[in-house]
């Protein structure tokens, strides 16, 4: 049995995991998917919302865990992973990223962002200096994430989605190899990703070498579109 942590990208939540979750409870893992700072559940104040806090949060959620964990981040949040294994590398067995933000030591998710001009979404995004957030336009939920899933997802999203702080796609991370350097990492490639095109998502795999590249021919959101065969990638990865 693994024990596996499941972190959602931009706008999202733990909802992100509700039929992954299941899955692998049924193999005889535990899942937990956890809600971050400032989204879904968790009511902390957008505006207050930073890296270095919600790292903290998923360092402290490993803390309470008999045994070693397994992270997988989504999108963005790939950057929250890799900064708890720099904090956590002896209690973090595998670090999984799944469509997601893979960023060199120094570097931010910013700086690759910019560089995938051929995603579908910078278009829609709503900034709010105010609360330091952005928020994604409705209109792009459909065919910019979930463009093969069912339609109930994207009228979940209308309903879920929240706002993103903006601070931590702006702060360098800070990774050695003594310590982030020697936690084995896993890519899952979403092929038909119209959020994190194929373009930049093997631009990171390439810089950041990987034990291993998974792909997906799916949309940014396989958790809802392909569960089954997502789980099956995790699992084969939990026992290498």
């Amino acid at each position: 049995m693994k024990t596996f942590i499941l972190i959602h990208g931009s706008w999202h939540s733990a909802w992100n995991w509700h039929k992954v979750k299941p899955l692998l409870e049924k193999n005889g893992h535990k899942a937990i998917a956890t809600d971050l700072p400032g989204m879904g559940r968790d009511k902390t104040p957008i505006a207050e919302v930073k890296m270095k806090s919600t790292v903290e949060k998923i360092c402290g959620l490993i803390d309470s865990i008999e045994g070693n964990v397994i992270l997988v981040g989504h999108s963005k949040n790939g950057i929250m992973i890799s900064q708890a294994a720099e904090y956590r590398p002896d209690k973090i067995e595998k670090l999984i990223y799944l469509a997601a933000y893979m960023v060199q030591n120094g570097k931010t998710q910013r700086e690759y962002s910019v560089q995938d001009t051929q995603g579908w979404l910078k278009p829609y995004v709503t900034q709010h200096p105010e609360t330091n957030s952005h928020t994604l336009q409705t209109e792009i939920y459909k065919e910019g994430l979930y463009h093969d899933c069912g339609n109930e997802i994207t009228e979940m999203a209308k309903v879920i989605l929240s706002n993103e702080p903006v601070e931590s796609g702006i702060a360098p991370l800070e990774l050695t190899d003594e310590n982030y350097g020697r936690v084995p990492r896993y890519y899952i490639e979403c092929t038909e990703d119209r959020a994190v095109t194929p373009y930049i998502q093997k631009v990171m795999y390439t810089e950041t070498v990987c034990k291993k590249v998974y792909s997906l021919a799916t949309s940014h959101s396989p958790f809802f579109s392909k569960p089954n065969e997502l789980v099956e990638i995790l699992e084969e990865i939990a026992q290498n």
